[in-house]
């Protein structure tokens, strides 16, 4: 698809998948305010649709969805469990930076010096592929910047992409420059094999508008309409959360991009929670202790302008109540808060949240105890560890398939660099720390064995060291290790003497014939 010349944006048939990824992405932020905006429609007033069925009445009837009823604020709370699962899936994948290898050493001490900025860059796209079910990376350069190309992520609903047979050919990246009520200004950037183009537009929300040339905006104003990379792919990948997506597996345009951690049922869960908290909350804020007292203790602020009850008062006048209904008594009120009952229903809650995620209360602190050694962790992280796995299947593909553009969009266009073209094998690094005493422990198992060498036994201590850290350690071990002593045991004058060439003569007993 070659870029637009005008019309709506995004493009029409993808209006579900982008009204899906509003509601994730609401979900994701976690502010109360848009939560309540994007499920009310911003209308203070119990709404029609709420008596509905489908989509518009299945949102009204969530506890977000519930107008605030005139003349009252907003007391709904939220708990940021969305974006929690969405910090967790990242940091199960990329708290620790991947090995990437290749053979060349020059390419290999390139892809070392871009490793911390790669690692950061991976950690932003998992967190928000885990909420919108996947990220891109693309390959950008400027060398007032940077002497080398680098890989920058680009969110899922920023993107309007191109499948061939679940493989992505090409994709289309926009961004609004700047925008009003009544103007917008757009810049989409077409990544396909062989050449990158730019397009400006001035619209308004939802149209592009008419197309204008790059120097119309100061943003835009140093781009070339139409960038040859000299390579035959595109220099774009896409990264999926986790497949297949169930919510458009039937629907041609969304059949190929990842699941989102929170599709299914877990927005009904989430909701539930929200509505669990506030409810605890208002108990709280219900319960505080309130004295209830006679009218004629209040004391007036002025005709219109009401009255008030001082509590620090130690004399009061003499009131005529006779023939009144007041009565001359102060009396104390204070409700009681469900603490029990709120909490083990959040936790219930939590629970359910966590088993449709795929994770482990252990990963977010709810199981009450303390892992000590790493057998222990990764025991009661099973599940944790078990999707982080799956992600990671879904995940070193298409990065590797990145990396290897990126080293030859560098070969074709920074050749000054002497990086060699390869695909670089990338292995995910442990979420869970070994623990060294048992590591030792097998280690000395091992030797006394004898079912292992020193460079297998290094490996097993290190394995985060390369060849030539592996190599010197071993040779630092045998040096260390002192000469085989002489046996203790040996008869005098063995392998000594004058006939030690040959065979030495049979020793003779101290007392008695030779030995036969």
């Amino acid at each position: 698809m070659p870029l637009p010349s005008g019309g709506t944006w995004p493009p029409q048939h993808l209006q579900p998948i982008y009204s899906h990824y509003q509601v994730l992405d609401t979900w994701y932020r976690g502010s109360p305010e848009e939560l309540a905006a994007l499920y009310t429609g911003q209308q203070p007033a119990n709404r029609p649709s709420q008596l509905r069925g489908g989509i518009v009445g299945a949102f009204a009837r969530m506890f977000w969805g519930a107008p605030t009823p005139a003349g009252e604020k907003l007391t709904k709370l939220h708990v940021p469990v969305a974006s929690d699962i969405a910090t967790m899936s990242a940091d199960l994948l990329f708290s620790e930076p991947p090995t990437v290898t290749v053979e060349d050493e020059a390419t290999q001490e390139h892809i070392d010096q871009m490793m911390p900025q790669l690692q950061a860059t991976l950690l932003e796209g998992a967190e928000v592929g885990a909420a919108l079910g996947g990220y891109y990376l693309r390959a950008v350069w400027d060398e007032q910047i940077a002497t080398a190309p680098w890989l920058a992520v680009v969110h899922a609903d920023a993107a309007v992409p191109e499948w061939r047979w679940g493989k992505l050919w090409a994709v289309t990246f926009w961004r609004i420059l700047d925008s009003d009520d009544q103007t917008c200004w757009w810049h989409l950037e077409h990544h396909e094999p062989g050449a990158i183009r730019h397009a400006l537009f001035k619209g308004k929300p939802g149209q592009l508008g008419d197309s204008l040339p790059l120097s119309a905006h100061p943003e835009t104003e140093n781009l070339q309409p139409v960038v040859e990379t000299h390579i035959d792919r595109c220099t774009a990948v896409y990264v999926p959360n986790m497949r297949p997506n169930r919510t458009w597996r039937n629907f041609p345009a969304g059949a190929n991009l990842g699941r989102s951690d929170f599709d299914g049922p877990v927005l009904g869960l989430m909701d539930a929670l929200d509505e669990t908290w506030t409810s605890w909350m208002r108990d709280i804020r219900l319960a505080k202790a309130r004295l209830i007292v006679p009218r004629s203790y209040l004391q007036s602020l002025g005709k219109g302008q009401g009255a008030y009850f001082d509590p620090d008062r130690e004399l009061y006048e003499a009131l005529d109540v006779l023939g009144g209904d007041d009565r001359m008594e102060i009396s104390a009120q204070q409700f009681a808060i469900r603490y029990a009952e709120h909490k083990e229903t959040q936790a219930e809650q939590l629970a359910a949240i966590l088993r449709a995620t795929g994770y482990s209360a252990q990963s977010f602190g709810l199981s009450g105890e303390v892992a000590v050694t790493a057998t222990e962790v990764s025991a009661k992280e099973r599940r944790s560890l078990t999707t982080r796995a799956k992600k990671g299947l879904h995940t070193i593909p298409p990065v590797g398939d990145g990396l290897e553009m990126l080293l030859e969009l560098t070969a074709k266009l920074f050749p000054q660099l002497g990086v060699t073209p390869e695909r670089p094998a990338i292995v995910l690094a442990d979420s869970v720390s070994p623990d060294m005493l048992q590591l030792a422990q097998t280690a000395e198992l091992m030797r006394r064995a004898e079912a292992a060498s020193d460079e297998t036994l290094v490996r097993m201590l290190h394995s985060d060291w390369d060849e030539d850290q592996v190599k010197a350690e071993v040779d630092a071990i045998a040096d260390a290790r002192p000469d085989p002593m002489e046996d203790p045991f040996a008869l005098p004058g063995e392998m000594t003497g004058p006939d030690a060439e040959g065979d030495p003569e049979e020793p003779k007993a101290k007392d008695g014939p030779p030995r036969e």
